[in-house]
């Protein structure tokens, strides 16, 4: 009889799904308080929220993948991952297809097109990648089992929630990555809720199937983060040897452009000088160079809290904006030819 017993145990631990940390969410405190919270809060219906959890799963996977991001690696590496023949050929082409919506994104929120091509062409190359983890075991796995970020998860999870709520969708069925980011413009559940938009007036916010969607929210949200049309990203800047103490891993520019050059700072371009900025270093294999970021550098920095993800998708997106033209310039000859 022992035998048969463990037999059956054996039978069910394989049958777990894969990287599974543990069955039955819903009878863990931690979770029974975040639904009782959700119930009294907004409404939710407990025991729709329990049989909710206990389908969630809990996954070692997603602890791993959060514990190493790319951010983690210095910039010559970084830039390696995003600035690449075939990711730039691809925003050309999603640029070629998107035209109209790109335009009139730049028109209603002030956006360039190469901005939120290459935003798209970071987060989920244009909405090939979307990611393959079920929201809902994402954020929980964060929320519960995750203590160093735990209390921004549980806020995202309950932002999910909400959202599944007032969309009308399952909870259970929409994917995205091991951060709990959704969409080809992987907005978080809070972003989703604040900053999506239906650009193209069907009615609904689908930021997975619809590219107009797409589009317009992008733009909306660096719009809301104050981004300024035709002013400045960036600048190089040469340093003297005084200046080296301006260099900061505040990427809010809080002193004007004039004040650094009082301080040593060199930028290589012409710069309004009452714009605030700051002075980030980019690690090289050898050495370091150091930029110049100003507010709409910091508005890119608040899609990601990091220099060398704005920096990337900066640099990517004048990348994609040269060869469109080139591509432009390409059709227009060869028209004139035609004559």
């Amino acid at each position: 009889m022992r035998r048969y017993k463990l037999l059956i145990c054996s039978l069910f631990v394989l049958w777990l799904p894969a990287g599974a940390i543990q069955a039955g969410l819903a009878e863990r405190k931690d979770a029974r308080e975040f639904i009782q919270e959700m119930a009294s809060k907004h409404g939710f219906e407990q025991k729709s929220l329990e049989k909710l959890f206990n389908r969630v799963e809990l996954k070692e996977s997603i602890i791993k993948a959060i514990s190493r991001p790319a951010e983690s690696k210095p910039w010559y590496q970084y830039r390696e991952i995003f600035l690449t023949k075939k990711r730039i050929d691809g925003g050309v082409t999603f640029w070629a297809k998107n035209a109209d919506a790109l335009r009139r994104a730049e028109q209603e929120y002030g956006v360039p097109p190469q901005m939120i091509v290459a935003i798209l062409g970071v987060e989920t190359r244009y909405g090939e990648v979307k990611g393959r983890f079920r929201i809902i075991d994402a954020l929980s796995t964060l929320a519960f089992d995750y203590p160093r970020r735990g209390e921004f998860f549980r806020k995202e999870l309950e932002e999910f929630l909400l959202l599944c709520k007032e969309e009308g969708i399952d909870p259970l069925k929409l994917t995205g990555s091991y951060a709990g980011a959704m969409g080809k413009p992987q907005f978080m559940p809070s972003s989703f809720r604040a900053y999506a938009v239906d650009f193209d007036g069907d009615g609904k916010k689908d930021l997975w199937n619809n590219t107009t969607d797409a589009i317009g929210s992008v733009a909306n949200y660096f719009k809301r983060h104050h981004w300024q049309p035709g002013d400045p990203v960036v600048s190089r800047v040469n340093l003297n040897d005084q200046a080296k103490g301006v260099v900061s891993d505040d990427l809010r520019p809080s002193t004007s452009v004039q004040e650094l050059v009082k301080q040593g700072v060199a930028p290589e371009q012409e710069l309004p000088s009452d714009s605030l900025a700051t002075v980030f270093a980019l690690e090289l294999k050898n050495g370091s160079e150091y930029w110049l970021g100003l507010q709409n550098f910091y508005v890119i920095t608040r899609y990601n809290r990091s220099a060398l993800y704005a920096m990337a998708a900066y640099l990517l997106g004048e990348a994609i904006r040269e060869q469109h033209l080139a591509t432009l310039d390409k059709k227009a000859s060869l028209s004139v030819n035609d004559i």
